[in-house]
């Protein structure tokens, strides 16, 4: 018996002395150790068109990888120097980001400059500049000319000659910046034409749009700072299309029509430069129109196809043409209930379906050089991962081009024969290696190697359990690294929950966030669900929510925390719920739908009635206050208050023209008036998160929070 018990304790104390030796994981490390994250190749990319690729290494150097793995220094930090000092440049003291114009030169743009760098003569020359004071810069595929925004008007800069383009003296009215306030994969405001003759931009007016209060603080006697901010269901602005011509110097807008109140999305413009494409989406956001205008003249020409939902519609990508072909293009939709790629031609017909199934393609990666392949990534083989895949367009025949299970970030050579592969999982923190498409390595980047290695921290669990539906949820367990099953642990859940987000997956850390692992070596066990309303998951599973923020993103949240309350390790006592902006407003709806499950909760940025949301989000989730009361009294968090049982904190930022302060304050006077007391803490000169150094202050918070009352 004492030799049993001998063999018994020995591997225990083993683990406990192997644990004793690792170093604790501290916050401010967090933020000023780069070691204790994945390493990266800089500047990785393919060349223009021949097969090899091209990074910077270790900031000094761009070198050359052949189809071979051969190495070769194509340009030094000195060399890049010598060329600048030829071009009047400054010199730089690391290797810029760049971009290949065609065989033999880069693109670098430094300050207000764009400066082409021949690498095989070494010269250089600034081929343009522009206004010190641009922002939202965007460059001209082929003619050198820069387009950008100085306050809310558009200018060009030709050869570092400024020309304005716009001239609006109303400062509602805003020209080449994003509209919609970037919602349906809207991030930019300016669209060369493939030739870069041609120069589309949004406008958009906001006059008719309530100004919110923001207050600046910072001056002896505080300032308004309003925002524009349309709630739901009240007057949203209107944004029209202009088209810039580069050799007339005149603009025409297209003619979209009525109602004015609607979404242009999706910009795209025909090969020939004739024509320009819009997604034009209803202020419903459930009747989708993809609309050809004529670029010369604004005249509408047609509607090509469209798509219909009794929920909502969200394009999100624009048409992208076959090289070389003037009628025939890419579509992606969820029209199926998942994101696929679609074959269209101009005339609007469908002439292929090029991917279907129960999965989402999760990027367009682009073509071969010849036009007849394409690679995409997807979740194909798996929810949790994201694969590389090659299609060929003529035979419907998908090739993956990735191995190892977990998460990849792929590169493709022009003639699609050699790929380098970011590679990681929940046991593999980083890699980076070069192989033939056929799957051969060739040369390895980047080796993995663990950054958390010396720390003691833990290896995520994941588990799936059940909707109430019989919907697979995945979920992601963090036990703290002594975990002993003979104990109980309280329990941190991180939840957000809504859409556009997937938390946990087969990558490094399993997607939790570092905070996390903080949590779990502190000896909580940290618990995340993606439940319905989350990303990645098709177009049923996400719009779960339609209507009724809320309700079954509680209800599947819940699932997990029983599975947890069903375990012996698990105190119940001392459960706490944590999230952020949706992840707020699910935290304060968890801590009151369910009274008395947790102990204590933070929640950042929540929204509390989603009536104070804005029109584009909120409307395509819970429709307007006016034709869905139900759906909006019953996601006032406000209405709840009295049903408080814990501790609470929230935490806002005060310049947050995301989740506006009125969401929290209004919580704060309901707690008032139910006699409930809450924990609230204002970050003054921060927006809906919060950046920077204070972030180190926040997580302080949030920890200190848990420890003192959980």
């Amino acid at each position: 018996m004492k030799r049993l018990f001998l063999f018994l304790i020995l591997p225990i104390l083993a683990l406990n002395a192997a644990f004793s030796q690792k170093q604790t994981l501290s916050l401010e490390q967090m933020f000023t150790d780069r070691s204790l994250y994945p390493g990266y190749v800089s500047g990785l990319q393919p060349h223009f068109s021949q097969s090899y690729f091209t990074y910077s290494s270790d900031e000094y150097e761009l070198k050359k990888v052949d189809a071979k793995g051969k190495e070769t220094v194509l340009f030094s930090l000195a060399d890049l120097n010598a060329a600048l000092s030829g071009a009047g440049v400054a010199e730089m003291k690391y290797f810029p980001e760049y971009e290949w114009m065609n065989d033999s030169k880069i693109r670098i743009v430094e300050a207000n400059k764009w400066i082409e760098v021949d690498v095989n003569l070494k010269k250089a020359e600034v081929r343009n500049s522009w206004n010190k004071e641009a922002k939202n810069l965007d460059m001209s595929p082929l003619n050198n000319i820069a387009a950008y925004t100085i306050d809310n008007n558009l200018f060009i800069s030709v050869g570092g000659a400024e020309k304005a383009i716009t001239a609006e003296t109303n400062k509602g009215i805003v020209c080449g910046q994003t509209v919609h306030r970037n919602e349906f994969g809207i991030e930019k405001g300016i669209f060369w034409s493939p030739k870069g003759n041609m120069l589309a931009f949004y406008r958009m007016d906001e006059t008719m749009v309530t100004d919110y209060p923001l207050v600046d603080i910072n001056a002896r006697e505080a300032e308004l700072a309003n925002t524009k901010y349309p709630m739901a269901g009240m007057t949203s602005h209107q944004v029209t299309l202009g088209v810039y011509n580069i050799t007339a110097g005149k603009t025409v807008f297209m003619k979209t029509g009525e109602p004015k109140e609607q979404y242009l999305t999706n910009i795209s413009w025909s090969p020939d430069e004739k024509f320009v494409f819009i997604g034009m989406l209803n202020r419903d956001q459930n009747h989708l129109k993809w609309n050809q205008y004529d670029a010369s003249t604004g005249d509408f020409i047609k509607t090509l196809f469209e798509e219909k939902s009794d929920r909502y519609v969200e394009p999100a990508t624009p048409f992208v043409f076959l090289p070389g072909s003037a009628d025939k293009f890419i579509c992606q939709s969820q029209r199926d209930g998942y994101n696929h790629l679609y074959l269209f031609n101009t005339e609007g017909k469908l002439l292929k379906q090029l991917t279907s199934g129960s999965w989402m393609v999760t990027e367009f990666g682009g073509f071969d050089a010849k036009g007849e392949k394409i690679w995409f990534t997807a979740t194909k083989d798996s929810p949790l991962e994201n694969h590389a895949y090659i299609l060929n367009i003529k035979d419907g025949k998908i090739t993956k081009i990735t191995a190892e299970s977990g998460t990849h970030t792929v590169f493709l050579t022009k003639d699609f024969s050699l790929v380098c592969d970011y590679f990681s999982s929940v046991t593999m923190a980083a890699s980076c290696s070069m192989k033939t498409t056929a799957g051969k390595e060739i040369k390895s980047l980047l080796k993995n190697e663990n950054p958390l290695e010396d720390y003691a921290v833990p290896t995520p669990e994941f588990l799936t359990l059940k909707a109430e539906d019989g919907t697979p949820l995945y979920g992601r367990l963090l036990k703290p690294v002594d975990f002993d099953s003979t104990k109980q642990y309280p329990v941190i859940v991180y939840v957000y929950g809504g859409p556009h987000a997937q938390l946990v997956n087969n990558s490094w850390t399993g997607g939790a966030g570092m905070f996390l692992y903080y949590l779990a070596s502190k000896g909580y066990i940290v618990f995340t669900l993606d439940n319905r309303g989350s990303a990645n998951r098709g177009l049923n599973f996400e719009s779960a929510i339609f209507r009724n923020c809320g309700t079954v993103e509680v209800d599947d949240q819940m699932v997990g925390v029983n599975w947890l309350k069903s375990k012996s390790w698990v105190d119940q006592t001392r459960m706490g719920v944590h999230g952020w902006s949706y992840g707020g407003f699910m935290t304060i709806s968890m801590m009151l739908k369910q009274p008395g499950v947790f102990k204590a909760a933070v929640a950042g940025g929540p929204v509390i009635d989603w009536k104070y949301y804005e029109v584009m989000y909120g409307e395509r989730y819970m429709d307007t206050p006016e034709s869905n009361p139900d759906g909006y009294k019953n996601a006032a968090l406000t209405n709840y208050a009295d049903k408080l049982d814990g501790r609470l904190l929230i935490i806002q930022g005060y310049q947050d023209a995301t989740v506006v302060p009125q969401h929290c304050l209004s919580f704060l006077e309901a707690s008032i008036k139910a006699g409930k007391l809450v924990d609230f803490f204002m970050y003054p000169n921060h927006e809906h998160n919060v950046r920077g150094k204070d972030r180190l202050h926040l997580y302080r918070m949030i920890d200190q929070y848990f420890e003192d009352h959980l």
